[in-house]
């Protein structure tokens, strides 16, 4: 007969194993999930996902030019440690190309347009990109009506715009402007050179372009409306450009073929893509978001035509940069 002891030891052994299969079916080890992403200022929906689910969301911010690079590497060295990942849809598309990208369609997809799916890739938003203004310094009658506008000799030295040489978003909406704004190549080309006659200053990317325009150094620039949000109370607002739409990348997102915590990036993907989720991100972020009926806090933003623009290939990416440099006389 087993004495007590013995029995004891047994017991607490069982005990031990049963709580070994418990973690190894992920429910104690999935109490956090990581989330690269290129989109800023996402804490609001950082906490509420804490919150609502008691999981931990960790957030590493990417910039797009350095996206491809350091999550290729990481995958590569079997270091990657995003359960999530977001980006611009064409860097998704690549990253999916190269098996980095599981196929998962969320439930709430369906409430999306049926062409935000992409085969477990979920577009959510659009990188929207406009006219910005200061509209302390900018009288109304001198607000642009076209973007054609911004080639007008009085915009000389008053303008900001990320680098057309190198920032992919930039380079994607000025050949987004010739398919989808002007009526032909040469017209697109004379509002080029009379862009870069009014010598704009350049800067990395559209983080720092709204800076100059507060200050009043600049009183205008080719940014991101959302802005209008995230640096309130800043004097910006936007130019509502007559039967000419805003454009941008779309903004997409999948999970991790090799995420570390596979079910909590599922219920993190689930939370993002809710109607809560998109709600915060379009009112505190400022975000163009594809949600229906949700639409940031910015005035005259819910009757605006937004598209998508198309996705342009690395090498076009390339060689539009450098023509552009050579039209901006970029050194």
């Amino acid at each position: 007969m087993k004495t007590a002891k013995t029995m004891f030891v047994v017991f607490a052994a069982l005990l031990l194993a049963a709580g070994s299969l418990v973690v190894g079916k992920g429910e104690a080890a999935e109490d956090k999930v990581s989330f690269y992403a290129n989109i800023t200022a996402i804490e609001p929906i950082m906490e509420a996902f804490s919150k609502a689910t008691g999981i931990k969301g960790e957030y590493t911010r990417i910039s797009t030019a350095k996206f491809l690079s350091t999550v290729f590497t990481e995958f590569e060295a079997n270091k990657l440690m995003a359960d999530v990942i977001q980006a611009p849809l064409p860097v998704l598309e690549m990253l999916k190309e190269k098996g980095i990208i599981a196929t998962y369609v969320s439930p709430e997809s369906a409430k999306y347009p049926a062409w935000a799916n992409k085969n477990g890739i979920q577009l959510f938003g659009i990188e929207y990109v406009g006219i910005i203004y200061n509209k302390e310094l900018v009288k109304p009658e001198d607000v642009p009506k076209r973007y054609q506008d911004l080639a007008d000799p009085k915009w000389k030295d008053r303008i900001v715009m990320a680098n057309p040489a190198s920032h992919a978003t930039t380079i994607c909406w000025l050949i987004g402007l010739r398919e989808n704004v002007f009526a032909s190549d040469q017209e697109w080309r004379e509002f080029l050179k009379g862009l870069a006659a009014n010598r704009p200053m350049f800067v990395a990317s559209f983080g720092p372009t709204p800076a100059p325009i507060e200050s009043g150094e600049k009183q205008i620039g080719i940014s991101m409306p959302k802005y209008i949000v995230t640096k309130a109370p800043a004097p910006l607002d936007w130019a509502r450009v007559q039967n000419q739409p805003l454009m941008g990348t779309p903004r997409a997102m999948g999970i991790s073929s090799k995420a570390p915590h596979p079910e909590a990036a599922k219920k993190f993907m689930d939370y993002w893509l809710s109607k809560d989720a998109m709600t915060l991100l379009a009112n505190d972020v400022g975000e163009y978001v594809l949600a229906p009926g949700v639409f940031p806090p910015i005035d005259g933003m819910d009757k605006a035509k937004v598209i998508p623009i198309r996705e342009l290939a690395d090498d076009e990416i390339a060689r539009w940069g450098e023509e552009f440099k050579k039209i901006f006389a970029i050194r």
